[in-house]
């Protein structure tokens, strides 16, 4: 629809021009090499024009290539791209200096530059090829980019479903040169379309009055990586937990003895919050207490654990809660084997198992280091 609009340009003030953008930051020369220094992201939010342009204001951000993704057709045009049956996408690579500017802030930006409960396309373009989607280029960003959406749901803004893919990146292909930072080369027609589109329009209801931010962690000094543990909504919580895990967690409950996920279970990994996945405990740390729960002489990640006094049930005791889901965990009880003496007695249903095989998968990569090859 883009040509459409496009024909009339002649006739617009020149004074227009979109209010919805970040300022520019000096970072770098823009080539078609990015320096060996930077990281990748590819995102596709409708009309490359506007998602290139959005990306390229951002401090830290070197440069943004328009293009195609998402499709199996090798070496498409625009043409064939807009005609809608290739299943590309308009695309945009985004080359960043990570030590500049985070992956979960370009998510943040991606997720505040575009219509994610749209499934016909975005704002006055419609179709496949304008469809909303994060192109994930490994697992740390598959991991990002799906509690950025997690974290977006539960922020309540949007009140229909939000239907943005998330996807592995196969392969992109960069669009012709003519699209190639459009806003700068063809300023007078990309104002008028980008006006006309209603994009910055509906941008500004959504966040004019909205503050929502991806927050993001203090990077773990163990892991070294940066993680976000958040509390999802209790309507998030209620759809994706199990009666006892919702019960244990949000409810100090207790699960049966002897007939649990993991008070049995021998392998090698790490012990995560079914809620948040803040890391917790470690299978070096696990023994047979007899008790009929998992327990642990220590604690894998001692920061992401809160003590409290516990004084239900006629008796005093010390409670366990994750600090930044607060899920209840279980109590510490002083009859654990040397050399802490201490046994932290946990309910399998207020965590998740992740076996050492899947620790790079799911994130959790530094933590391998733990378990050494036999």
């Amino acid at each position: 629809m883009r040509h459409i609009i496009l024909i009339v340009f002649a006739f617009i003030p020149i004074g227009l021009s979109p209010q919805f953008e970040f300022s520019k930051g000096a970072q770098g020369q823009p080539g078609d090499k990015a320096p060996k220094q930077s990281a990748v992201a590819t995102f596709a939010g409708g009309c490359f024009w506007c998602v290139e342009a959005d990306f390229e204001k951002i401090d830290g951000v070197i440069e943004a290539v328009s293009g195609y993704a998402g499709g199996n057709e090798p070496n498409p045009t625009y043409k064939e791209v807009s005609a809608g049956k290739t299943g590309h996408a308009e695309a945009v690579q985004v080359f960043f200096n990570p030590s500049s500017v985070s992956y979960s802030f370009l998510l943040e930006t991606f997720w505040k530059h575009v219509d994610p409960t749209d499934p016909g396309g975005q704002f006055v373009d419609r179709g496949p090829h304008y469809r909303s989607i994060i192109f994930y280029h490994d697992h740390e960003q598959k991991r990002l980019a799906k509690q950025s959406l997690e974290h977006l749901e539960s922020s309540g803004i949007f009140k229909e479903k939000i239907i943005t893919e998330i996807k592995p990146l196969k392969k992109f292909y960069k669009a012709e040169k003519y699209h190639q930072n459009y806003y700068k080369n063809h300023s007078i027609r990309y104002r008028y379309y980008r006006y006309n589109s209603g994009r910055d329009q509906f941008l500004r209801k959504i966040w004019d009055n909205n503050k929502w931010e991806f927050k993001v962690s203090k990077m773990n000094l163990k892991t070294k990586q940066e993680t976000i543990f958040e509390k999802p909504s209790d309507k998030v919580l209620r759809s994706r937990l199990t009666q006892l895990q919702y019960q244990v967690t949000q409810k100090n409950g207790t699960e049966p003895a002897f007939n649990n996920e993991y008070w049995k279970n021998k392998e090698d990994g790490i012990y995560v919050d079914v809620v948040s996945g803040e890391p917790l405990f470690i299978s070096n740390d696990k023994f047979e207490s007899g008790t009929g729960w998992p327990s642990f002489s220590g604690v894998l990640e001692p920061n992401n654990i809160i003590e409290r006094e516990d004084r239900s049930f006629f008796m005093t005791r010390i409670e366990i809660r994750s600090k930044h889901a607060d899920s209840h965990l279980g109590h510490i009880f002083a009859d654990g084997p040397k050399p802490s003496g201490l046994r932290y007695c946990v309910n399998s249903a207020a965590l998740r198992f992740i076996p050492k095989e899947r620790l790079k998968e799911e994130g959790y990569g530094d933590y391998i280091r733990y378990f050494p090859e036999q």
